[in-house]
């Protein structure tokens, strides 16, 4: 084994780390204990739990943590929660068609009802799935004339709500 004396670093570094190596710091003894109960309350909820779920757990069990501390933990235990759902893309980038002309130079008042329409489709995100919903909106009274809702993003639906605003 070698001694302070041996190595070209301080005699203070040297008996430190020793010491650490011997017995360890209290952080890192608490820290133990709490990966221990932060592993068990992610296995007992189907591992899907994340940092502040497994926080507010925590607490509940009478563990005063900091939240950062739980989030450190689990990065070193190599756990992470479960992400929900994943991106709708309802448009696709440029390129493929021309565009449209613009026909009202993006001035969306009009003078009188039924003048001018505008149409949109988004999608809604429900526990069931994602539904697409098509609107035709009346410019002067801002209201919906026709509407549609369906399951796949298709032209059809687009032309229901055209059809329902005729």
């Amino acid at each position: 084994m070698l001694s302070a004396h041996d190595c070209k670093i301080a005699p203070a570094t040297y008996y430190a780390h020793h010491k650490r190596q011997v017995t360890p710091s209290a952080r890192t003894v608490r820290d133990a204990e709490l990966k221990e109960h932060i592993s068990a309350v992610f296995e007992a909820n189907y591992r899907v739990y994340g940092a502040r779920k497994i926080w507010r757990e925590l607490h509940r069990q009478g563990h005063a943590v900091a939240r950062c501390t739980v989030e450190r933990l689990m990065r070193e235990l190599g756990i992470t929660g479960a992400v929900r759902g994943r991106r709708v893309i309802t448009t696709l980038p440029g390129g493929q068609t021309d565009r449209a002309p613009d026909l009202v130079d993006r001035d969306f008042v009009a003078g009188a009802p039924n003048r001018c329409w505008v149409a949109d489709f988004t999608h809604v995100k429900t526990w069931a799935g994602v539904v697409y919903v098509a609107f035709v909106v009346d410019t002067f009274s801002r209201r919906i004339v026709g509407w549609s809702a369906a399951t796949v993003k298709e032209t059809v639906f687009v032309l229901d709500a055209l059809e329902m605003a005729l």
